[in-house]
């Protein structure tokens, strides 16, 4: 089966939508199907990877984004689709890309859309209140849906919105992690001393720096952790456009920023060197990030407005972490609670066990209607040739 992926929001510093389809397409191949995916960048490009071909397409850059792109002709990219004669389309990007599966559905071929993002707590952050939010999101995600034969959501908070419309083809599938290259065996007391710089209680935060996702909140905590006599200090990874507002938040304080570390197996080790991983997002649909620092053996302290607290387990006796509410003080007592036992690592782990990436593959499958076939893939001469339109 070929299976063609197309996605915005992707590029060298992306991190959540750059590994999920990454993983989804290391999946596919495993189990012998072909994987194509299509992505905005500055040319048109085209490239074998070890996680399928990957087509780049001219794109604009959204202002304010911190580098995101967005494919600049939609028409053109409906010709390409075409060209490769795909078995199935999976969308991520509910905004720009809809008109993609109301032609798929007029072309016959099936069709899933990720929702990655909770529109009424977007609409509710970024629009005035005296718009009809409420009846906007509605119009908006009933659009959607029916553009559409399925809507994946990772969570039920990220599947809420759609439930309470009784959103026929709405399905729900966990998004999952790398649990070799994210694993405590990488936890380094070498890395954790020179990180801690003296310290004691080791933080990490780990995400895109902007707006929607709260950043300064790690940084709030921080500070209410230092005033409580805490001597902890902060490590930032990642990138964004609210970088040089958090620089000169933190200035004075311990807090290091390394910007985005792309090496993996480097982001492996700091959360698995880390005590305690922080998630302040209060919109997050999912937070690989956190998930990844569960799998590092690292518990983490959440928004209790976002999803993260459904694979903590927050309501269970032995939880992976914490939630907290939206605000520097309220996350200085959680980190408190959990700072300094270390029998929490092994729950952490645990809890990033139950969501391996191969199970989000074989759901995905089954979605599509394959089975998982393993050995008995095709083999290589039997897979069709590749017509990329010029």
């Amino acid at each position: 089966m070929r299976i063609v992926h197309v996605a915005n929001f992707y590029g060298p510093n992306s991190g959540g939508i750059k590994t999920t389809l990454h993983e989804l397409g290391r999946g596919y191949l495993r189990y012998g199907h072909e994987f194509i995916y299509i992505v905005p960048g500055v040319n048109n490009h085209s490239e074998m990877t070890q996680y399928g071909y990957k087509i780049t397409l001219p794109s604009v850059m959204l202002p304010g984004s911190g580098g995101y792109r967005v494919i600049r002709n939609n028409r053109e990219l409906k010709k390409i689709i075409a060209s490769l004669n795909p078995d199935a389309i999976e969308i991520s990007d509910r905004f720009t890309l809809r008109g993609i599966g109301l032609w798929a559905k007029r072309e016959g071929i099936p069709t899933v859309v990720f929702s990655h993002e909770t529109l009424r707590g977007l609409a509710k952050r970024f629009l005035p209140s005296w718009l009809p939010l409420n009846s906007l999101v509605n119009w908006h995600n009933r659009r959607l849906s029916q553009s559409f034969d399925h809507v994946v959501a990772t969570t039920e908070f990220a599947a809420r919105e759609f439930r309470e419309l009784e959103t026929p083809n709405i399905v729900k599938i966990p998004l999952g992690v790398d649990l070799e290259t994210f694993t405590p065996a990488n936890r380094s007391l070498r890395l954790r001393s020179d990180l801690l710089q003296g310290s004691q209680l080791l933080l990490v935060h780990c995400g895109r720096l902007s707006p929607e996702k709260e950043p300064q909140r790690s940084i709030e905590a921080l500070e209410k952790l230092i005033a409580a006599g805490v001597d902890a200090r902060l490590v930032i990874i990642g990138n964004g456009p609210l970088w040089s507002k958090l620089r000169e938040r933190s200035a004075g304080l311990p807090v290091d920023m390394l910007g985005y570390v792309a090496d993996r197996k480097r982001v492996s080790a700091i959360l698995a060197s880390a005590d305690i991983s922080l998630a302040p997002g209060p919109l997050e649909t999912f937070c690989l990030s956190a998930l990844e620092s569960l799998a590092s053996g690292t518990p983490v302290v959440a928004s209790q407005s976002s999803a993260v607290g459904e694979f903590l387990r927050h309501a269970e006796k032995n939880p992976a972490g914490a939630i907290a509410a939206d605000n520097g003080a309220a996350f200085a007592s959680a980190i408190e609670t959990l700072a300094f036992r270390p029998a929490l690592r092994k729950v952490a782990r645990g809890s990033a066990e139950r969501l391996p990436w191969d199970s989000t593959v074989t759901l995905m499958m089954q979605l599509h209607g394959l089975e998982v076939i393993g050995s008995h893939a095709p083999s290589a001469s039997t897979k069709r040739k590749l017509r990329i339109a010029s």
